[in-house]
């Protein structure tokens, strides 16, 4: 490399999961739930306390009652939410954050963060990238 060389990944390089000198580091576990699009709401909701399920659905503004049911019941298999039932007539259903889905909350709370301090940036770059003359 030449003495005018930079490094432009930073200091947090990130190295790519599944190249045969990488063990798997579990990313993908964590993709698939960031992937789907109620996750994130959710996550905040119930970082806010325990909530029922109609609160979550009041809440969660246009989530189906099948979409709503299928986030945290994978939310619940992955480990970050547990599921309590009273046994009352109608049965009511409470979920809460684990520590495991409080600290998942967090790191998904930086990225939040990170995308209201970014957004006006990302929509410039596209706008200049859409204007762009096709080649």
């Amino acid at each position: 490399m030449s003495a005018t060389h930079t490094d432009v990944r930073g200091k947090a390089a990130i190295e790519p999961c599944g190249s045969p000198d990488h063990e798997d580091c579990g990313i993908r576990l964590a993709l698939d739930r960031l992937g789907e699009q109620w996750t994130v709401m959710a996550l905040a909701e119930l970082s806010a306390g325990p909530r029922r399920y109609r609160e979550m659905e009041r809440a969660l503004v246009g989530v189906s009652q099948r979409m709503m049911t299928l986030t945290l019941r994978r939310l619940e298999r992955d480990g970050h939410v547990l599921r309590h039932v009273e046994p009352t007539v109608p049965p009511s259903v409470t979920y809460e954050l684990t520590e495991l889905g409080r600290s998942f909350a967090e790191q998904v709370a930086s990225l939040v963060i990170w995308s209201r301090r970014r957004k006006d940036e990302i929509e410039t770059a596209q706008a200049r990238f859409d204007g762009r003359p096709t080649t």
